[in-house]
């Protein structure tokens, strides 16, 4: 019989994916004298060496060290689905949950319901990611997050999308532009100022579409992945922008006002909701997440989110 145990493979998958065991040391939060015995107890068990040691290059994996750590990450997986199964049957919510967030409006709303998530469910242990919507899909597929909070944006029929609420676009203008003070504005309004698009996978496409449906091309001054910056950029003068989740005051992050107005005629509103794989529903902890970011929404605690 073999004697090894899963926090031995765990150390081990660490240290055949970070290639040195002073990494895996820092990513398993566990000492490098503890990983290196560990690895060894393996070889030893298994009869088998793992590892090439290269002093210059650290640890690399040997054939039958690949091979093995393949295996491993199946057994540690399916253990993961064990302990979940006992926590579901038993109506417990408790253990780890990694949640992916849209890096647009992370910081309005990820915070928030963390920590009202983890007040109602103390032994939840949460870790988050804030990420753009294809690194959201790949993450979900990849097992490396179990849900993500993000847009209806360009769905693949392999995730399933639990809606949340309807977020409108609107319009975001410096508080001299010559449109800042309409109660509304159409596409064709924006078309000839100078824009600022928020240049994120699929978001860039959604936005665009406006555009595209009118029959108008934007002036595309400026370009940004990051929401503060595109809000500075605003502030300061260098055009308008579209977005659908407003920030909770009317200042940008140099302290310069913003103006904020609904875009009127056939656009269509982002939704705002949960991803996750077909399976998911299975789990105690993400159906519990689910409904608590639903009631959030439903009572209105959610602030980032509500429509100008």
């Amino acid at each position: 019989m073999l004697r090894f145990t899963f926090r031995q493979l765990e150390y081990f998958v660490a240290v055949g994916e970070c290639g040195s065991i002073a990494e895996a040391s820092e990513k398993v939060n566990v000492s490098s004298p503890s990983i290196s015995a560990a690895i060894t107890q393996l070889e030893s068990e298994f009869g088998l060496p793992l590892f090439a040691r290269q002093h210059a290059k650290g640890l690399s994996l040997t054939l039958a060290g690949r091979q093995m750590m393949e295996r491993a990450k199946i057994v540690l997986a399916e253990a993961d689905q064990l302990v979940n199964l006992a926590r579901d049957i038993s109506g417990t919510i408790r253990g780890p949950l990694a949640v992916g967030c849209m890096l647009t409006f992370a910081q309005v709303i990820l915070p928030s319901l963390r920590s009202s998530f983890e007040a109602r469910f103390p032994d939840v242990r949460m870790t988050q990611f804030e990420l753009d919507q294809a690194e959201i899909f790949s993450k979900l597929r990849k097992a490396e997050i179990d849900l993500a909070l993000t847009y209806d944006l360009d769905l693949p029929t392999d995730l399933e999308f639990q809606h949340i609420s309807a977020l409108p676009p609107y319009a975001m203008f410096d508080a001299t532009h010559p449109l800042a003070h309409k109660s509304t504005v159409a596409i064709e309004d924006l078309a000839a100022f100078p824009m600022v698009l928020l240049d994120l996978p699929l978001s860039s496409d959604y936005f665009l579409s406006f555009f595209t449906q009118a029959g108008l091309r934007p002036v595309v001054k400026e370009r940004t992945r990051d929401m503060a910056v595109l809000r500075s950029l605003v502030a300061n003068g260098f055009g308008y922008s579209i977005a659908n989740v407003r920030p909770l005051n009317d200042l940008s992050p140099d302290g310069k006002s913003l103006k904020f107005v609904p875009i009127s005629g056939d656009v269509r509103a982002m939704r705002f909701g949960i991803l996750t794989t077909p399976d998911a529903d299975n789990m105690n902890i993400i159906r519990a997440f689910s409904a608590h970011c639903k009631s959030e929404s439903d009572q209105g605690h959610l602030v980032g989110l509500k429509t100008i």
